[in-house]
């Protein structure tokens, strides 16, 4: 029972990075419904600046406090997050307004092939690591319940948390808030939603900055596990399942798909994959995604398309 307990447990912190970096995808669509390919990317991106700046601000300034320089390296990635949040509304999607969805489609595609040139020329290609100081010795926890006790990653609990953390926050600024309701309108119906008077590029740019500020977080604690590399915007792309999954237009379906594809990949590697031959971990989600797909094409969670016309 304690090895479950643990392989559980594994999967659901799993399942919360990956939820963290689907609802980037789900945030995008949900302001523009068109899917973002540009998400992986900036998860590169916002972990690259993290990392470099991590390095260059005790250099810059003489700190040598691990912490500080962590907190003004975050503070000065989220602020390169949001003026590329800008600088995508000011030249690109405010010159597609009302265009259709293919062409908002091809637009993240060139803004992530311009983003991972950019963050290379910027930042460098080599492999950078992110030490934000969390604890890397595994822990035993539950050793009075279970014989042995249930082993533990302390940082892929922490991970686990900061994830959950902006997961809810996230939720709650779509359900609560003036400027989430406004969110979901434009993502309806751009034409309607500029016709009651909703600023439409401000939307974008709004949406878009919170989606860096996923992405940073994402890949800040990617980074931290992993390694900053260039692999990284793949290793994000392991959440399109969970969107495909959860929905494209549901946060919550974000988050619950997520934790199913995280646990999900995990019991299947460990109680099947020895029959098999391994390796059911790198496909569990697709295949999975695509039994969904058949069944439930918008998702678990998501919208009928022909009730979003």
């Amino acid at each position: 029972m304690g090895f479950f307990l643990e392989t559980f447990i594994g999967g659901l912190m799993t399942g919360m990075l990956y939820a963290l970096v689907a609802l980037g995808f789900v945030l995008i669509f949900k302001a523009s419904s068109v899917f973002n390919f540009a998400q992986g990317v900036m998860v590169l991106f916002a972990a690259l600046a993290m990392a470099r700046l991590s390095e260059w601000i005790p250099l810059w300034t003489g700190l040598d406090n691990k912490i500080v320089a962590n907190v003004l390296a975050f503070i000065g990635a989220a602020l390169i997050m949001f003026a590329v949040a800008w600088l995508i509304e000011r030249l690109v999607l405010r010159h597609l307004v009302n265009q259709a969805e293919t062409t908002l489609l091809m637009a993240t595609l060139g803004i992530a092939y311009f983003l991972e040139g950019v963050g290379q020329s910027l930042f460098g290609s080599d492999i950078y690591k992110i030490d934000i100081g969390m604890p890397k010795d595994p822990i035993f926890v539950l050793d009075k319940l279970f014989e042995g006790g249930v082993l533990i990653n302390p940082d892929d609990l922490i991970s686990a948390g900061i994830a959950a953390a902006l997961v809810v926050v996230l939720a709650l600024f779509f359900q609560k808030t003036t400027t989430g309701r406004a969110l979901r309108a434009v993502a309806d119906d751009h034409q309607a939603a500029q016709s009651v008077g909703i600023p439409l590029a401000r939307i974008w740019v709004i949406v878009w900055c919170v989606a860096g500020v996923a992405a940073l977080v994402a890949g800040m604690v990617w980074g931290s596990k992993l390694g900053v590399q260039f692999s990284l915007a793949t290793l994000a792309l392991r959440a399109l399942p969970v969107v495909i999954l959860g929905g494209l237009t549901s946060v919550p379906g974000a988050i619950l798909g997520g934790l199913i594809i995280g646990v999900g990949e995990k019991l299947s590697e460990v109680y099947l994959g020895p029959f098999v031959g391994g390796g059911i971990e790198i496909w569990f989600a697709y295949v999975l995604a695509l039994v969904v797909l058949l069944v439930r094409p918008q998702g678990l969670f998501g919208e009928k398309i022909i009730d979003r016309v």
